[in-house]
């Protein structure tokens, strides 16, 4: 089973390749991708089920050991991740197969967004801080082409900022992991575990603390968010939707990930990271309710919503930490829907500005439900998956006498209703004020409808995980358990140094 490890991301860099081989058909690359991303879904899940199972997945790239070797893990959080990770990557390449207009017109489409794919599923599998900073530059490598697919000019400028702030942050992220090396002689976050406890509590404190700088940059995180809502909007409508579901959770797990294992969680961290949480959220669902775009309304929500997952780690509590991850899982697969829905509804109405569209509960009926169901989950109203999640986390601050985080989630969630709200009356009950930008486009049955079973499946997804709302707390309450006492991972992975 442990060689079963890297398959998540050596499967899509296998297609990658073949991919390009066979660039001259559009819908060989189409068989491959799909195949690609399934079958990393399937391992995925079995994946999942083995660390659910035993807890820990080891595998030693090559048969070197973690002391001089690379090692991939797979726990309960990573499982998580990985299997939700391939099951959007799956849906929303079968949206743009439906689409087809920049995967259309893009030979190279394929190849990026499956490399892409691979970076995402090995930050999920490294157990060390540098071949985590390769998976970062793999996933930002292939994100920087996708987002400017199509060469407007307003594309052209936001990317370009996406791109030097991605650089800045991977220069600090280098920077840290030198200085790192040098003081421990590791950077195997296992082996970092232990070395970095005899480290005075100072350079500790400062390391700690470069690697929530550099994390929350790539999450969009308070105050380091301005990046996103400028650039995500502008990418072509299945881009933003992988990039809005899964990029910034990328950095959330980073932040997890490095914060509960590498240090002592003490109590002025806790205190740093729920006063950041507090801030993205309501900064976050303010700039929300400001916009009059759907797709900069989801942006600005991408980061009110990150805010909810930093509030739970930083409670440091298992309840906290559970409630984050369930937060994770629920919000990957309800923020992709949505700005899948933003696609349809781009393609309806050749515009997603709320004043420039109207009726569509009328006219697109199946549109208009496939947005209420994600839409009524990020506002947290019964019995959907955002409400469940948000219950975990207001119940583990609540417990934790988090007065001030609670009551800001509380608030910021009667906003999250109310934007949500504005969206509905505009886009589908209310009347256009304006002609629209474009002219609607037209993707054919067979286009329209893999675009719609493919919103389809995540909207049902969502509705799973509220049905199965028990099981999968069940299991985010043992990663949590993981993640806190980390004693387990890393006897999991040194035990295996002779």
């Amino acid at each position: 089973m442990n060689s079963l490890v890297p398959l998540p991301f050596i499967i899509p860099l296998a297609g990658a390749a073949l991919s390009i081989v066979l660039g001259w058909s559009r819908a060989i690359q189409r068989v491959i991708s799909v195949s690609a991303l399934a079958a990393t879904l399937g391992v995925s899940i079995v994946l999942l089920v083995e660390a659910d199972d035993q807890g820990f997945v080891v595998h030693d790239a090559g048969g070197w050991t973690a002391e001089i070797g690379i090692s991939l893990v797979v726990d309960r959080l990573a499982g998580l991740m990985l299997v939700v990770s391939s099951l959007v990557l799956l849906a929303v390449m079968v949206f743009a197969i439906g689409e087809a207009e920049e995967e259309q017109r893009r030979v190279g489409f394929h190849p990026i967004y499956l490399v892409l794919a691979a970076g995402v599923m090995a930050s999920f599998v490294t157990a060390d801080l540098f071949n985590l900073f390769v998976a970062f530059e793999m996933m930002l490598a292939a994100s920087y082409v996708l987002i400017t697919l199509g060469g407007r000019p307003d594309q052209v400028r936001s990317g370009m900022s996406y791109v030097v702030i991605s650089l800045v942050a991977s220069t600090v992220f280098i920077t840290v992991l030198a200085l790192l090396y040098a003081a421990t002689g590791t950077v195997n976050m296992a082996d970092l575990s232990v070395r970095l406890a005899e480290l005075d509590p100072a350079v500790r404190a400062a390391f700690a603390l470069a690697l929530l700088v550099v994390f929350a940059i790539k999450a969009g995180l308070f105050p380091l968010f301005f990046w996103l809502p400028d650039s995500y909007p502008t990418a072509p409508g299945p881009v933003t939707a992988i990039f809005a579901g899964l990029l910034t959770k990328v950095g959330v797990y980073a932040i997890i990930r490095t914060q509960t294992l590498l240090f002592d969680a003490p109590d002025w961290m806790g205190i740093v990271l729920i006063s950041v949480a507090v801030l993205t959220m309501v900064v976050g669902v303010l700039g929300a309710i400001a916009q009059d775009d759907m797709k900069r309304i989801l942006a600005f929500h991408i980061i009110s919503q990150i805010g909810y997952m930093i509030f739970g780690l930083g409670l440091f509590t298992v309840a906290g930490v559970a409630g984050a991850v369930f937060y994770i899982v629920h919000h990957i697969i309800v923020k992709t829907a949505l700005f899948l829905v933003a696609g349809l509804v781009a393609h309806r109405a050749g515009s997603s500005r709320l004043s420039e569209v109207g009726g569509l509960v009328r006219t697109a009926p199946v549109v208009a439900v496939l947005f209420a169901i994600p839409a009524l989950s990020l506002a947290g109203i019964p019995p959907f998956s955002g409400f469940l999640a948000k219950f975990l986390l207001v119940d583990a601050g609540f417990s934790a006498e988090a007065w001030v985080a609670v009551a800001a989630s509380l608030a910021v969630g009667l906003l999250t209703m109310y934007s949500m709200t504005k969206i509905w009356a505009g886009v589908f009950w209310g009347v256009p004020e304006e002609e629209p930008s474009s002219p609607p486009r037209e993707a054919g049955r067979w286009g329209t409808l893999a675009m719609v079973a493919a919103t389809g499946s995540l909207a049902l997804a969502s509705i799973a995980v509220s049905l199965w709302a028990g099981d999968l707390y069940d299991v985010s309450e043992r990663s949590a358990d993981d993640l806190l006492e980390r004693d387990g991972y890393v006897e999991a992975v040194l035990e295996r140094v002779p």
